[in-house]
């Protein structure tokens, strides 16, 4: 082993010609491109077309045999699932699921149908559905007939997102008493029935199978040997757990909510015909006449074959604020970077004349909907989907548009050096108006993005009226920098009634976090105070966004976790992953396997954006922040120009891990980083070591400590394709018989790595003890009210 001076070390990163030549995400791979023991918490089907449920949750009346259609059964038993009128049993799947619901027949008599509820959280599972729609607290069940024997699958518009628990029941007389509607083409089984028209004429109902005979007298039944979904997301990936990044750590809850995120990510991408839950609000274009609380998927939302939408249940649409999460996790997770190019060509496409993005994407933007944070994510999304895709060629045909929006923002950057907002929409927070922080913040970020785009694609416009982008960078750090509180330690909402001395002070969340993620701060102790008191607030539950009066919202938290990373704290970005996103997956009423939109600062899971609490989304993109930090984090991997040409790895295990690795794939190939706590079998010493490994023909700096290995282009036989280096991270004084050539600096690399083991010693630190939050029920109302003012376009009378 031998000790180096590592500012001066030169390494070479470029492996053969037959190097792993990296994923193509017009053809997404088949495989997993880094198989091992963590692919057992990928939470994607092996079988997609038919996921099967693992459990009954509830039965209730005439059911017999159900277990023989849940996952382990026994098929060759002959047993089969009978309902008949007063029936009802709720199946449980394994994560949550969507798709389109299908039985195999076995048997029926006298015209049976049966009712279809669904649910994410098991708190609304039950003979109503959980809700997409604000107009009632719950969706209507459908009323679906039982036509033939065979394989009876309902028709692809009632694909429903997203749900975990799907309940089967049949009405204990011939009409549906049970407030549902019915399935296009199907109909109550009795002469007294009115017809009506069918609601929307896009879907039709095919069954397979053999005609069933008609019995005139007794009760009608059926019988059902299997019971699926077929699930129709992510239909980019032939094989949807062919992950091209992957994450494992000491930390199996930190494990868990890394592939969350990514299966999150997975479920609300979408076939874009099968999009807009906002039924309502799709009335003003498509006319349906669907009755209140109906449902259906079969909105056209973008162009193209996929795309990432901001959720899988609701709302099925492309929302630009997600980009700024949802973008670079899906990069480093499933690398389906055409579904986000198809999302971002559908807010360009809208983009309105005086250069402002829409809102969201079909069926908003024909009524001016806009808000100057989503503006801005629509840019951040641009940028994050040309470094991971290296798609220069769509850049420059966009250039153009990205510019004029740009300009629209820049623009209202006024004498106060400051962004005046000139919209009230965000993500349901209250309060955006005025010279926000967030809004401000976030555009410091956009410029700094804008002149490496420029860069890439050889453009010298890197001004706006007459003024350098860094030049209003500049300007922009300053007048943010007049809205820090000393008193408090953190930046306030605004220059007005939300300031430091306004009479409606707030330090928000999301501005806070974006000063730090953007470094827009103008010393570090502002940042260390700023990381200090936003950690101070957490709650049981995790960290409150004060904005909002009594949210915890995952959205503002991401922001959060990169805000920590950003001020040099990544003790407090993984704590609060544990925290707060281990409560995400394992508190009551969660699905275990997905990221929720929001919930009460008390951990119910109402999101208070609506007054119903079966409206919230358990599956929703901007909620998976986790997936794409731990990689930027604690991997410490950030490419800096596309596909990772360039790059900068500085890893950051924290106090919380004695072990993490993880890595993926752009279309040049592998980035992989492995850090872990050893121990000498030979001096009882411990040390942390990392190993590297990135592709052919890429070069980058490794940042670890106070040190820095500049890595430059040589001959690849002089180390090899994997690079391993050592420090010492205990106290002692290095001594010549732990090495040859020991220095000051104690970090090496070794052929001797056979004397190292994981330090099996090592303790996680006692996590904080912290109290529940309290709900303040007069502004929960109040809160109503707001929500209700988010989309501006007229809604048509229920």
């Amino acid at each position: 082993m031998y000790f180096i001076r590592l500012a001066c070390l030169g390494i070479l990163f470029t492996h053969s010609k037959a190097s792993y030549p990296g994923p193509d995400y017009e053809k997404l791979p088949f495989n997993t491109i880094f198989p091992g023991p963590w692919d057992s918490n990928i939470r994607a089907p092996s079988n997609k077309s038919q996921i099967l449920p693992v459990k009954i949750f509830n039965f209730e009346g005439a059911v017999s045999g159900a277990e023989a259609v849940l996952q382990d059964a026994e098929r060759a038993s002959g047993v089969s699932w009978l309902i008949s009128p007063g029936g009802l049993i709720t199946f449980e799947f394994a994560e949550n699921i969507g798709g389109r619901v299908c039985f195999e027949v076995d048997d029926l008599k006298n015209d049976p149908f049966l009712i279809l509820s669904y649910s994410e959280s098991p708190f609304f599972a039950g003979r109503e559905c959980d809700a997409t729609g604000d107009r009632q607290a719950r969706d209507l069940p459908l009323s679906f007939s039982i036509k033939r024997t065979g394989v009876n699958c309902v028709a692809p518009g009632y694909i429903r997102g997203a749900f975990k628990y799907l309940t089967v029941y049949m009405s204990t007389d011939d009409t549906p008493t049970e407030g549902g509607y019915w399935h296009d083409g199907h109909s109550a089984p009795q002469i007294q029935v009115v017809k009506s028209p069918p609601w929307y004429s896009r879907i039709g109902q095919k069954f397979l199978g053999s005609k069933s005979l008609k019995n005139e007298t007794g009760e009608p039944a059926v019988s059902i040997s299997a019971v699926w979904v077929n699930c129709t997301a992510f239909p980019s990936q032939p094989n949807g757990r062919a992950y091209t990044g992957y994450f494992d750590s000491s930390s199996s809850l930190l494990n868990r909510i890394w592939y969350s995120g990514a299966w999150t990510l997975q479920l609300s991408t979408l076939n874009p015909n099968e999009g807009g839950s906002l039924i309502d609000f799709n009335r003003n274009f498509d006319h349906n006449n669907a009755p209140q609380g109906a449902w259906y998927s079969n909105y056209t939302v973008a162009s193209g074959t996929a795309v990432t939408t901001d959720g899988a249940k609701r709302d099925r649409m492309v929302w630009p604020g997600d980009m700024t999460i949802a973008v670079p996790g899906i990069a480093v997770s499933t690398y389906d970077m055409l579904a986000i190019r198809n999302a971002l060509d559908v807010i360009y496409n809208n983009q309105y004349g005086d250069g402002s993005m829409p809102y969201a994407g079909p069926p908003m933007g024909a009524f001016g909907e806009f808000s100057d944070t989503y503006h801005l994510h629509t840019l951040i999304g641009t940028y994050y989907y040309v470094l991971y895709s290296g798609d220069l060629d769509w850049l420059i045909g966009r250039w153009a548009a990205y510019t004029r929006a740009l300009g629209v923002s820049i623009g209202k950057v006024d004498e106060f050096n400051l962004l005046h907002v000139s919209s009230g929409s965000d993500w349901n927070r209250w309060g955006m108006t005025g010279h926000n922080v967030e809004a401000s913040a976030i555009l410091y970020e956009v410029l700094k993005n804008s002149i490496q785009l420029a860069l890439w694609i050889d453009k010298n416009e890197t001004s706006t009226r007459g003024e350098a982008w860094s030049a209003t960078r500049e300007r922009l750090q300053n007048g943010i920098s007049t809205l820090y509180c000393p008193a408090n330690g953190m930046y306030s909402d605004n220059k007005g009634r939300r300031s430091c001395t306004g009479p409606e002070k707030v330090l928000p969340q999301d501005g806070n976090s974006w000063v730090l993620m953007s470094r827009a701060f103008t010393s570090q102790d502002h940042a260390n105070h700023v990381s200090s008191n936003l950690r101070q607030r957490w709650n049981k539950f995790g960290a409150p966004a004060v904005e909002f009066p009594n949210v915890m919202s995952p959205f503002a938290s991401s922001f959060e976790l990169l805000g920590h990373l950003g001020a040099g704290n990544p003790d407090a970005a993984v704590e609060l992953m544990e925290l707060m996103w281990g409560y995400m997956l394992d508190g009551p009423g969660m699905t275990n396997s997905t990221t929720i939109e929001g919930y009460r600062v008390d951990g119910y899971v109402h999101y208070p954006a609506y007054w119903a609490a079966a409206r919230n989304s358990h599956a929703h993109g901007w909620s998976s922040g986790p997936t794409a930090a731990l990689m930027q984090g604690v991997l410490g991997i950030e490419l800096t120009s596309p596909l990772g040409a360039t790059w900068k790895i500085e890893p950051k295990l924290t106090k919380w891990l004695s072990y993490a690795k993880g890595g993926f794939a752009t279309r040049l190939g592998k980035f992989e980083v492995a850090v872990e706590l050893m121990k000498s079998l030979r001096t009882g010493r411990r040390a942390e070591m990392i190993n590297v490994a990135v592709p052919s023909n890429t070069s980058g700096t490794i940042l670890w400590g106070e040190e820095a290995v500049f890595v430059t282009k040589v001959h690849t036989s002089t180390i090899g394709a994997r690079h391993r280096f050592w420090r010492f991270v205990d106290s002692e004084t290095a001594t010549e018989t732990e090495g040859e050539g020991s220095d000051q600096v104690n970090i090496w690399t070794s052929d001797m790595e056979g004397e190292w083991i994981r330090d099996e010693e090592w303790v996680k630190p006692r996590v904080e003890e912290r109290l529940a939050g309290v709900v303040d029920w007069d502004l929960l109302e109040e809160g109503y009210l707001l929500a209700g003012q988010k989309f501006i376009g007229p809604l048509p009378p229920p």
